[in-house]
């Protein structure tokens, strides 16, 4: 009978609990190698059983491994070695090879075959033949069981029975040893019967224990990982350690087997419980060397001979054991543990391997030094520190365990991506790696099942977590648990110690060394065959010994969140976010919109937290009501914005498993498009990585099977009614329910005793549940795969979905084809292979993922083919319903969007455009995207743009829904758009935006910017239309179609061709008119730039001119008298044009200037040297000038014709202002005719034309001159010409006179002409203005200035001429007579005396590339000042520069950098410098009595710009409303400043561009407010209301180019019976004059003027502020400039019932600042007093006064109070009003900005009879301040501490009456102050009760209060004086003295 047929199969070995201990017994000898080997080999001479056993074939090879350095002869006998090699078999199953190896001589004749053999082979043999060589021979056992010092001790035995030749058979015992038969596993005790089983004795007398381990699962590791800590150290070790466990090469050098395979071993049992899957030899034979080079890991060992040969390999990890170091090659890179545990375990190995670490340190070590443990318990130690390792690292792990199948087996799988997010360690770079293993999948599988037999590492997963988290801190209780989890292992490899007594005979020692030694003998096979057979036949008929099985269920442990909370892993979540989130799903459910837009942002930012994500998901699961929920299109939208944000922070591995609860959900939520079509969620949730993921899948497929399958044994069970019934009825808490894992362990325990067709019953519903979770899935996966439009490529775009080779490639090769498709031609059909090409990855996708999940999960063959067949099928009809649900979902009504607003329209104000949807986007200016002043952001806003007659305007609200109630207007006249373009926004910028949609930038020189998108439902011809009425609306086709004419005739505009028709005498008349005065002018008309007015059309109410020979005056001699109609003369009935020229404005002002006077029959009063000339009452001189013009008495009319034709534009010089001090004159006009219009003038080859040609029109040109100087009164008084014509030049430039005289005024002038300092001059002045000039010209001004195309107006340059430099220093030099009374750093000039007669009488500021070529004249009276300027040219591109760094277009990225960087290039404040600096010393001249005449450029921009400011800072009257009004309109309307021109305002004028000369000027007017605040009547909010209309076309005000088109259009003399209705509003005068008898809004309350002050502003760049009107905006209401909608708007103010004082009340408001008018929510103190004033006038039912009226009165109280109190105690800020300032004032530049927006809060009360105003200003009148003052003055009356008040009389000083007045006394000042009443906000006394000496009863003096007893008198005495109080009754009194005594105690 065969061995094999008796023996146990293999299969079986597991469950018998005996195994043999040996299988077979082998003897190797050295063989003599083939020819051409130097080396021997190994041959077998005998194995026994000579037959396989069937469970366990002989395994190959034996003879490489008992000689793994290679079999060689050696010279001399080695004593015997033993070691035990490793072969692993094809099933991967170990055979341990026992080696016990001796040496025996080799016989004589196989010597010399050997060395014959090598002779042969022609190598040289040895001369000297060797005495004696000894080969080695083996001995091996080869066995299953690992038991080393059993299979050393039965090798020994029979080697000692060899040599010592015991008197025992050789082949009995090997016979015993091959059939012994040990348990497999321990346990119980051993007893009497089980003793044999556990001795065994081979029958030589010997006897030995075997100790069986306790649970064979544990390895057995003796001291082998002791050792292995020994020789490499606890770093090195944790370097393999995780570098085996991460799969990587490892190989171990040695030069003893012994300790190879103990290493090996040591590793291994450290991997426990994870095993090891790779190649494993502990012992690699050299033979095999090339193994190493393998690819896959390995553990394997190599003797250390080799190690040469180990050095190439590039990739393994090689550990020296012998030399104790690890070297890790550079390409490789080990995961290490992560932290904290990579820490706690070397921590944990240091206790154990060096326990005196501890103590090192101690001065005195605790006698008993620590006993390090025995080498075995130090060894189970460290095993139970990885133990702990592995318990801590895989905690949890049941808890992601699905168990798919239960029957036949069960099948699991482990949900990695669960686990490592749980954990946290997603990102790791250890953990992630081990799952992924082989060894990890071995792990599950063979620990996966829920019933099983449970070992030492099951018990530490489930019970001690808890402990071990709670250990972690203490070293201790750490070690104490290492100690107890060593002894358990310790017991598992020694079960019984007591009977270790082993009993074995061991050779002699030396024996080896015996010279004459018998071979080993050879052995009978028969017997020892004999004997197994034996045994076999004996194990037949004995009952098979079954091991009992201890199967029970595998307890799972605390799932893993209950112990992760520490370190942070779990994020913090507060439960106020997670209610956020609740909240905004119910209001979306609940359909409150507005409140779920709210939180929505809110919900979205909190969704960066998996608390907040799962939060959601559950929320959503509640509203799902059977797998369905219907929703309205909003809510659908919410529902997928919050799934979309959810899913975008999520992993495609989905760790935390929010997509895997959204799956559900997603095909849960829908919306119905139209009847039968239904859109579900996920067609919008599509663009995630994680659907795209397969390992995602295959975890919800795992999972959602295994519910099914849990589901499958509940309901068997509840079947059977086994007490479930109330389990089912009420949903008990979920612990109570048994998990997957336990159902599956309960039915695994029920299985064996289930019959058969049960049995099968169950594995074919298993099977067809996972079978319809197949179908389930493809369906599922259709739906996230397939996109809505499928014939966008969407899922071809490289994520690298494909893990199979097939799938990347055709992957690759699809989006090839696709964008082939795309790029090249459509034609061929390749649209629908797009379609498909979607479609057929899907299927292919789909169909990889029913293969794994199907075979995996054991489904039939027959089902998966039926499954292949049905998915093209399932995604095709998918695709359909899809095509119809894009259909439909582009025919969707947008979601429901808010309201349009609609914008509140001025009178007369029409639209034009219904409101067009857009969103307002955000651009460069940061406040209003919430940028970074913070604030929430009220941009973008989505609303919608209007188009009227007047403005465009958007109206809306932000898009964010935090501030989604306010309102948002953006607005601006249509006349003020200066750049419309469409631009394209980032598509980042906004989610709203959807590509293609028309987008606009609107910019506006009110400094507006609107950028727009329109929304996706206005077509893109309605935003076509949008521009083109737009530019229609913008350029008129002429000034009459403005806005201002067109207001209220809207209807009559389709009536326009009828026009014609209109009274056509009149019409001619004007024609005729107009004609002549063109004719007249023809001549001198043509300039450089043509002038054209606009096309004119008569209104029929101008007056007409007709004949009337009442007056002669002469207009002009030369000129035809036919040309002028009808006559030359004025008629007789033309006395209503004379009065109407009369009452305009210039009139008026020479009347108060005493410029000359109109009498009614016209005459002149000859004794005055000025006259008012008619001239050019017809507009025939000088178009652009008015028709009255103030000319010297001595000129005659005619004169003046000729020489206007000097001037560009005929503008001649004309008298426009006269200082009343010193006389001198201010005249304008335009620049001199250059060369170039020579042809112009008589003489053709005239020199350049001047001054001093000779010309006869020169000639009249000087008359006129000289008879503007004889008319300064100073020149006639000394005495004519004299004066000035003795100094010449040489004379005035000799260095004396100027060295003694610092010229103030030359550095001034200097400055202005940027003259270099050459010459005498710079030698006397250096010191001082060497300084100023520097100080004063800012870096542009330099030579490199940037602002004129010549030699750019900072400088001038040497261009050689001398005439220039002589022209230059001699006007230097003339100026040079005045003292410099002090150098102010400012470049302000100061006060000076001045020699009159070193100076100019006047002097022509004129355009120096003009005057190029000019000689200077000693004998004229005049002198030319050259100053470069700039050109409207350079204006307009400063301006656009401007507007584009106040108000960007895009953000940039440092707002605050960029803005000065682009606000300093524009050169605008530079611009406003220049013009400041020429004002100021043309103000200078005038101040010191010489005239100026301003000659620049047409005599229309800078010209009036400058003398307008002249004017303004001489004269104070322009700085009243009235007068500015009148400023106003004398220089810039009456002289004609281009405003239609210069603003571009009809279509004309569209080529020149948008010129802002009276911004400009506005500006300046503004810097110098700023400075003297206290000189303007007006405030800086009038000014803007000007800037604002000034190019608003509302008024008729600013609109034509001169007054002559005025009169044309019959604009300039309205009948007084006109101005009703609407026509009130045509000038913005009349508007201005109404509304500030309303409202004090332009009203300056700081205003106290000086009389008669000149004001000298800095003009310094570094002085000059950017106008806030360039940057504020007010998005609640729009531009505040249109009064009344800005009034319809404001919602009533809240007041207070009464306002009570001592209470302090707390009204937060929130102010936002580009949002809330300021002004207005926090008026300043002086506005709310008037305000709420008026409104107790409206509750007393009286009328309320005009503010204007109380505000003077006010002022006039005050002054009486300032008057009546001498001491000077009044408060500083009351003499505010009182204007009794002394001028110092000026140079403290306090400047208390505009109302409401500045510093200084000016609290005034209007209470009883007095009013005061404090504000922070020093060096006033009072002397120096208590401290307490000034404490008080930064505390509002109701913040005050107020210990205790009330009402007393208080006598005031000497000869005073006594007066009640409320006292307070405050213990925290110790203070007693008095106020005038309750209400009284203003402290009027302090009594300090420090200086408080005694308080005593007083008397009744004279005036005392009648009717109080005497003893409610009582006096105070201070240091200073007596105070005398009376209280009303004599309780009070007592009251009061009792208060103030117990603070003076307290004191």
């Amino acid at each position: 009978m065969s061995p094999g047929a008796l023996a146990p199969p293999h299969a079986a070995l597991a469950r018998l609990a005996m195994a043999r201990l040996a299988d077979y017994f082998v003897v190797v000898a050295f063989a003599h190698g083939k020819r051409g080997s130097g080396d021997g080999q190994g041959q077998i001479l005998q194995r026994f059983p000579e037959k396989d056993w069937e469970d366990n074939p002989f395994p190959q090879g034996i003879e490489l491994f008992c000689q793994p350095s290679g079999w060689q002869l050696f010279s001399e006998r080695n004593p015997p070695t033993f070691f035990i090699a490793v072969l692993t078999d094809i099933n991967s199953e170990r055979h341990y090879c026992a080696c016990f190896t001796f040496w025996e001589a080799v016989e004589s004749s196989q010597l010399q075959n050997h060395l014959r053999n090598e002779e042969e082979e022609g190598e040289v043999a040895a001369l000297i033949q060797p005495a004696q060589l000894f080969a080695p021979k083996s001995l091996v056992l080869v066995s299953r069981l690992d038991h080393a010092e059993v299979f050393r001790n039965c090798l020994g035995l029979v080697y000692t029975i060899f040599v010592d030749g015991l008197n025992a058979s050789l082949e009995t015992v090997i016979g015993s040893l091959l059939t012994c038969t040990i348990p497999i596993t321990g346990g119980a005790q051993p007893d009497t019967e089980d003793e044999g089983a556990r001795t065994i004795s081979l029958g030589a007398g010997d006897r030995q224990v075997i100790q069986t381990p306790i649970n064979d699962s544990l390895p057995i590791s003796n001291c082998s990982v002791a050792l292995l800590f020994r020789q490499l150290g606890i770093t090195n070790v944790l370097c393999l350690f995780c570098a085996a466990l991460t799969e990587h090469k490892i190989l171990f050098l040695s030069s003893s087997y012994q300790r190879l395979t103990d290493a090996c071993r040591a590793l291994l049992a450290l991997l426990f419980p994870l095993k090891y899957s790779f190649t494993y030899v502990p012992i690699l034979p050299a033979q095999l060397l090339e193994v190493l080079t393998t690819p896959t890991p390995f553990i394997i060992g190599v003797s250390s001979i080799f190690q040469a040969e180990t050095q190439e390999l590039l990739d393994v990890i090689i550990a020296d054991l012998d030399g104790g170091t690890v070297t890790v090659p550079e390409c490789i890179h080990i995961s290490l543990l992560p932290e904290p545990l990579l820490h706690q375990t070397r921590e944990a190995l240091s206790m154990v391997l060096d326990p005196e670490l501890e103590i090192a340190d101690l001065a005195f070590p605790p006698s008993p030094t620590i006993s390090a443990s025995s080498l075995k318990m130090q060894d189970k130690e460290i095993r139970a520190v990885f133990l702990r390792l592995f318990a801590q690292l895989l905690q949890g792990y049941r808890w992601c365990l699905h168990i798919i199948r239960i029957h036949p087996e069960p099948v699991i799988r482990f949900h990695k991506a669960a686990f490592l997010g749980q954990r946290g360690l997603v990102e790791d770079d250890f953990l992630p790696k081990v799952l992924e293993g082989m060894a990890f999948a071995g792990f599950v599988t063979e620990r996966g099942p829920p019933y099983r037999d449970i070992d030492l590492f099951d018990e530490l997963v489930a019970n001690e977590a808890k402990r071990m988290q709670a250990d972690e801190g203490s070293r201790a209780r750490v070690l104490r648990h290492i100690k107890e989890l060593a002894e358990h292992l310790y017991k598992n490899e020694n079960p019984y110690p007591a009977v270790t007594m082993h009993k074995v005979q061991k050779p002699t020692e030396g024996c080896h060394l015996r010279l004459h030694q018998r071979p080993f003998p050879r052995l009978d096979e028969g017997t020892i065959q004999w004997i197994v057979d034996q045994a076999t036949a004996k194990l037949q008929t004995a009952p098979p010994l079954v091991k009992a099985e201890k199967k029970c269920m595998v307890p799972s442990g605390p799932p893993l969140g209950a112990i992760m909370d520490r370190n942070g892993i779990i994020l913090a979540n507060s439960a106020r976010r997670l209610e956020v989130v609740r909240n905004c799903i119910s209001y979306v459910f609940e359909s409150k919109m507005l409140e779920a837009k709210k939180l929505l942002p809110a919900v979205l930012r909190a969704m960066k937290s998996r608390a907040a994500r799962h939060c959601l998901t559950q929320e959503l699961n509640l509203h799902v009501q059977q797998n369905r929920a219907v929703l309205d299109h909003q809510q659908f939208d919410f529902i997928v914005r919050m799934m979309n944000c959810c899913l975008q922070d999520c992993s495609a591995s989905d760790e935390h498993g929010v997509a895997a609860a959204l799956l559900p959900l997603v095909t849960a939520f829908c919306r119905k498009l139209s009847p039968g079509i239904t859109q579900f969620a996920y067609s919008c949730v599509q663009e995630h990585l994680v659907w795209t993921n397969i390992q995602f899948w295959e975890a919800m497929f795992y999972s959602d099977v295994q519910n099914h399958i849990r589901a499958l044994y509940l309901e068997g069970i509840e079947d059977e009614g086994e007490n479930h019934v109330e389990k089912a009825s009420e949903e008990g808490p979920p612990q109570e329910e048994k998990s997957a894992l336990e159902i599956a362990a309960e039915q695994c325990r029920l299985w064996p005793t289930v019959s058969r067709e049960k049995q099968q019953e169950l594995i074919q519903k298993e099977e067809s549940t996972v079978f319809s979770q197949a179908i389930h899935y493809a369906n599922r996966m259709s739906y996230l795969l397939l996109p809505l439009d499928t014939s966008k490529n969407r899922l071809l775009r490289g994520s690298g979905l494909g893990d199979a080779e097939s799938v990347s490639n055709s992957f690759i090769t699809n989006s090839i084809a696709g964008s082939v498709a795309d790029s090249y031609d459509t034609e061929s059909g390749f649209e629908d292979a797009e379609s498909s090409d979607v479609a057929n990855y899907v299927v292919r996708f789909i169909n990889r993922f029913v293969d794994k999940v199907c075979t995996e999960s054991g489904v039939t063959n027959e089902h998966l083919k039926g499954l292949h067949v049905m998915i093209p099928d399932i995604v095709q009809m998918h695709i359909e319903t899809l095509d119809a649900v894009q259909r439909e979902s582009k025919r969707l009504p947008p979601i429901q969007k808010p309201k349009l607003l609609r914008p509140s329209l001025l009178m007369g104000e029409e639209s034009v455009m219904e409101g067009l949807r857009v969103y307002l986007m955000p651009d460069g200016r940061e406040e209003a995207s919430g940028g970074t002043g913070g604030g929430p952001p009220l941009l973008p806003a989505e609303g919608a743009i209007f188009l009227t007659t007047y403005r465009v305007i958007f109206k809306g609200t932000p898009t964010d829904p935090l501030v989604g109630e306010q309102v948002v207007v953006r607005s601006f006249p249509i006349a003020s758009l200066t750049k419309e373009e469409k631009i394209t926004v980032q598509a980042q910028a906004d989610q709203f935006i959807t590509e293609g949609c028309a987008q606009l930038q609107l910019r506006s020189c009110t400094f507006q910017l609107l950028r727009i998108a329109f929304d996706e439902e206005v077509a893109s011809e309605s935003a076509e239309t949008f521009r083109k009425h737009l530019n229609k609306l913008r350029y008129p086709q002429q000034a009459s179609d403005t806005f201002a004419f067109t207001v209220g005739h809207l209807s009559k505009a389709a009536l326009q061709p009828k026009a014609k028709e209109k009274n056509p005498s009149l019409r001619t008349i004007s024609r005729n008119l107009v004609k002549n005065a063109k004719r007249t002018i023809g001549r001198q008309y043509v300039t450089r730039k043509k002038y054209t007015p606009p096309p004119w059309e008569a209104r029929g109410n101008q007056q007409h001119f007709l004949e009337d020979n009442e007056d002669e005056i002469s207009v002009s001699e030369d000129v035809d008298r036919s040309t002028l109609t009808p006559s030359t003369t004025i008629r007789p009935s033309d006395k209503m044009t004379m009065s109407h020229l009369v009452e305009r404005a210039c009139c008026r002002d020479y009347q108060r200037l005493g410029l000359g006077t109109l009498s009614n029959s016209l005459t002149r009063s000859k004794n005055e040297p000025f006259r008012i000339s008619t001239v050019n009452r017809m507009y025939a001189i000088c178009r652009s000038y008015p028709g009255l013009l103030i000319v010297p008495q001595s000129i005659q009319d005619n004169a003046i014709q000729r020489i206007s034709r000097c001037y560009r534009q005929n503008r001649f010089p004309v008298v426009c202002w006269r200082n009343s001090r010193t006389k001198a004159v201010l005249l304008r006009s335009g620049g001199l005719h250059g060369k170039g219009v020579a042809g112009l003038f008589k003489s053709q080859n005239a020199p350049a034309t001047g001054p001093s040609q000779a010309d006869s029109t020169s000639l009249e040109q000087e008359k006129y001159l000289q008879a503007v100087i004889n008319s300064m009164p100073h020149y006639a008084d000394s005495g004519g010409r004299n004066t000035l014509s003795g100094f010449t030049s040489a004379h005035m430039s000799s260095a004396d006179s100027s060295e003694k005289r610092q010229p103030k005024l030359g550095s001034l002038m200097k400055q202005v002409m940027g003259g270099k300092d050459e010459g005498p001059l710079s030698r006397g002045a250096l010191g001082h203005r060497g300084r100023l000039i520097t100080l004063s010209s800012p870096k542009s001004l330099a030579s490199k200035g940037h602002l004129s195309p010549r030699g750019k107006w900072g400088s001038i340059r040497a261009s050689g001429r001398m005439s220039s430099y002589a022209l230059n220093m001699e006007v230097g030099s003339r100026l040079a007579g005045k003292e410099l009374l002090s150098t102010q750093a400012n470049g302000s000039p100061s006060e000076a005396s001045f020699l009159r007669q070193h100076r100019a009488s006047l002097y022509i500021i004129g355009d120096k590339s003009q005057l190029r070529g000019v000689k200077p004249d000693p004998l004229q009276h005049w002198e030319v000042v050259p100053i470069e300027v700039f050109d409207a040219r350079q204006v307009k591109t400063s301006f656009k520069k401007l507007m584009k760094a106040c108000v960007p277009g895009n953000p940039s990225a440092e707002p605050g950098q960029t803005y000065l960087r682009s606000l300093e290039e524009s050169e605008w404040l530079i611009q406003i410098h220049k013009i400041l600096q020429i004002s100021v010393l043309v103000v200078e001249l005038l101040d010191t009595g010489s005239s100026v005449l301003v000659s620049l450029e047409d005599g229309w921009d800078i010209t009036t710009q400058v003398v307008s400011l002249v004017q303004l800072l001489s004269d104070p009257y322009y700085r009243t409303m009235e007068g500015f009004r009148l400023l106003v309109e004398k220089e810039w309307l009456s002289f004609g400043h281009r405003f239609s021109h210069r603003g571009a305002q009809t279509l004309a004028s569209q080529s020149s561009g948008f010129t802002p000369i009276f911004l400009q000027f506005l500006d300046c007017v503004h810097q110098i407010h700023l400075q003297f605040p206290m000189e303007f009547e007006f405030s800086q909010y009038y000014l803007k209301f000007l800037s604002y209309h000034s190019v608003s076309s509302r008024f008729r005000t600013f609109l034509l180019d001169s007054d002559y088109e005025r009169l044309e259009l019959g604009l300039l003399y309205e009948e007084k019976g006109e101005r009703k209705g609407p026509q009130l509003f045509r000038s913005i005068w009349d508007y201005l004059d109404r509304l500030n008898k309303k409202t004090p809004a332009f009203f300056n309350y700081m205003y106290a003027p000086e009389d008669g002050e000149v004001l000298r502003p800095y003009s310094n760049v570094s002085n000059l502020k950017v106008w806030d009107y360039y940057t504020q905006e007010t998005l609640s209401e729009g531009p505040s400039y249109d009064w009344e909608l800005v009034q319809s708007q404001a919602d009533p103010v809240e007041e207070a019932a009464q306002p009570d004082t001592s209470a302090p009340q707390s009204r937060r408001k929130i102010v936002w600042p580009c949002y809330d008018n300021r002004s207005r929510t926090e008026p300043d103190a002086i506005s709310r007093l008037l305000e709420e004033l008026q409104n107790l006038e409206m509750e007393l039912g009286q009328v309320p006064e005009r503010w204007k009226d109380l505000w003077d009165k006010a002022k006039a109280s005050q002054r009486s109070e300032v008057q009546a109190d001498p001491s000077g105690r009044v408060a500083a800020g009351s003499l505010l009003m009182a204007s009794s300032l002394s001028h110092q004032r000026r140079s403290f530049g306090v400047y208390l900005q505009e109302s409401g927006r500045g510093s200084s809060t000016i609290n005034l009360s209007l209470d009883n009879d007095s009013s005061s105003a404090s504000t922070p200003s020093s060096g006033k009148q009072g002397g120096r301040r208590s401290t307490s003052t000034l404490y008080s003055q930064f505390q509002t009356a109701e913040s005050e501490n107020r210990s205790y008040e009330g009402t007393l009389y208080k006598k005031g000083a000497f000869m005073k009456p006594w007066k009640p007045r409320w006292f307070v006394l405050d213990k925290t000042k110790h203070q007693l102050r008095y106020y005038d009443s309750r209400l009284d906000l203003e402290c009027k006394g302090v009594i300090d009760l420090a200086e408080v000496e005694s308080i005593t009863p007083g008397t009744p003096t004279m005036g005392a209060p009648k009717m109080v007893e005497e003893k409610a008198f009582f006096d105070v005495k201070t240091t200073k004086r007596v105070y005398y109080f009376c209280a009303q009754d004599v309780q009070l009194a007592q009251q009061w003295i009792d208060r103030i005594q117990s603070c003076l105690s307290d004191a």
